[in-house]
């Protein structure tokens, strides 16, 4: 579960970062800062920051219980 959700928070900074950089293309025309899809990005990307941080956490207590 953790690694899921780790790759889920970095999926959608990912997705951020490549919308903001003008990279997504939708019938031809650039859709980069300021649209709608790189408004949803940032919703994304803050629901996705805390999956990141809940990693360290759960991957730690799973170690701790494999290794003892």
């Amino acid at each position: 579960m953790a690694i899921s959700a780790s790759n889920t928070g970095g999926a959608w900074d990912n997705a951020k970062k490549y919308i903001a950089a003008g990279n997504l293309k939708i019938n031809g025309k650039v859709r980069g800062k300021g649209t709608d899809e790189h408004k949803a990005a940032i919703i994304g990307d803050t629901v996705g920051d805390p999956l990141k941080v809940m990693k360290n956490a759960s991957v730690w207590i799973v170690c701790e219980c494999v290794f003892m």
